[in-house]
């Protein structure tokens, strides 16, 4: 497939499936970003502060997102693709640094980051496909991403219209994305086009997960390093670090291993498959991020019954099982009952709220992910028993 192209520039089906040391150290980026995120939701607990942020996790997944694409598309140990890699990188240390002031002083250093990151990216793969089908697909692909910069960088300059203008910026990066960025007189990229290693991005998927996961963890510890360490507090980092180990074990078992699988056996339509679930993920990572600033704001402030503070700490899990729900659906085409049922909980006790202390509603937070591990593994076993899992 790579015949022709310098430096064998795409990635062979023979070649190693796992992930690169400089894929690995891309990721680093997105440690950073996440903890700014998780910052900023913490200082801002309204709906808008929520949508704002919403839109700033949206744009940096975008980055991870589509680079992670093509280091499945191109082999990571090539010069360019090294390269295209530590460019993405910088511009996300960029605009996880400009995060605290995206809406105020710093927007163009977000937005102009963004941009450069995915035109820059174009700039590089644009010549060295010369004369390969997969050329016009970048074509494709940089023409849109040109047109939605353009509402990027004019949200950057006229505030009162930011939002409104990056979010839809955001819509239409990821809608045309899922649509093969359909181009008059270019046409469309079909999935086949798309084909990806399933083994490899299932992997890449795990790994960010684990990189959010490591986010609440080291939050969670920072807080209560410097918050001290009575017995509310200590009690609230023990249910975190119970709410990690519950919340991990619910993405792993069993779609979260088995996606790199369905893609691969799916075919063409796995490619699809894999598009979707990086979606997904963005939900669950979401939740995850969630769930951080839920236990940060536990862990400081233990007794407090603030109802704002209460719905952050049931919000966390709901995207969370939101996201993993519909990515068994996708893979299995079924629903897991036992996440639904506490789904459902999760969402009666974030309305209802009540006056408890946030460590009394950590408690029951994590009680009802154990619960629905639990079950998970009762649900699974039986499934088992009568046929292949499929939760």
């Amino acid at each position: 497939m790579a015949k022709g192209l310098p430096w064998g520039l795409l990635r062979q089906r023979e070649d190693p499936r796992r992930a690169s040391f400089l894929e690995l150290f891309f990721d680093l980026a997105f440690i950073f970003a996440l903890t700014r995120l998780s910052r900023e939701l913490q200082l801002d607990l309204s709906l808008h502060g929520a949508f704002r942020v919403s839109l700033l996790l949206a744009a940096i997944w975008w980055v991870w997102f589509v680079t992670a694409f093509s280091s499945d598309w191109f082999d990571p140990r090539t010069p360019l693709i090294t390269t295209l890699l530590l460019w993405a990188m910088f511009g996300g240390l960029l605009m996880a640094a400009a995060v605290p002031t995206a809406f105020s002083g710093h927007a163009l250093v977000f937005a102009g980051a963004y941009v450069a990151i995915h035109l820059g990216r174009a700039a590089l793969l644009i010549p060295a496909l010369r004369g390969h089908p997969l050329q016009l697909r970048t074509v494709r692909v940089a023409i849109w991403f040109a047109l939605s910069g353009i509402l990027w960088l004019a949200g950057a300059f006229v505030a009162p219209a930011r939002e409104v203008l990056w979010a839809v910026a955001l819509v239409m990066d990821y809608s045309l994305a899922s649509l093969g960025w359909p181009t008059p007189r270019l046409g469309r990229s079909t999935w086949s086009e798309r084909q990806v290693v399933g083994e490899h991005l299932s992997e890449r998927y795990q790994q960010i997960f684990i990189i959010a996961l490591g986010e609440l963890i080291l939050m969670a510890g920072i807080t209560y390093s410097e918050a001290g360490f009575d017995q509310e507090r200590t009690l609230a980092f023990a249910l975190t670090f119970v709410t990690a180990v519950s919340i991990c074990r619910l993405y792993l078992a069993p779609a979260g291993v088995q996606l790199g699988s369905a893609i691969e056996e799916a075919g063409p339509p796995g490619n699809r498959l894999a598009f979707l679930a990086g979606y997904l993920h963005l939900v669950m990572i979401a939740g995850t991020v969630t769930i951080a600033v839920g236990a940060e704001l536990m862990i400081a402030e233990p007794t407090s019954s603030d109802p704002d503070r209460q719905a952050v700490i049931a919000a966390g899990p709901v995207l969370f099982l939101t996201g993993r729900i519909l990515l068994s659906a996708l893979i299995h085409h079924r629903l897991s009952w036992p996440r639904v049922i506490g789904l459902i909980v999760f969402i009666i006790g974030g309305l209802v709220g009540g006056q408890l202390p946030l460590v009394g509603a950590g408690v029951i937070t994590t009680w009802l992910l154990i619960v629905i591990a639990l079950a998970d593994v009762v649900a699974d076993r039986t499934i088992r028993r009568r046929g292949p899992a499929r939760t």
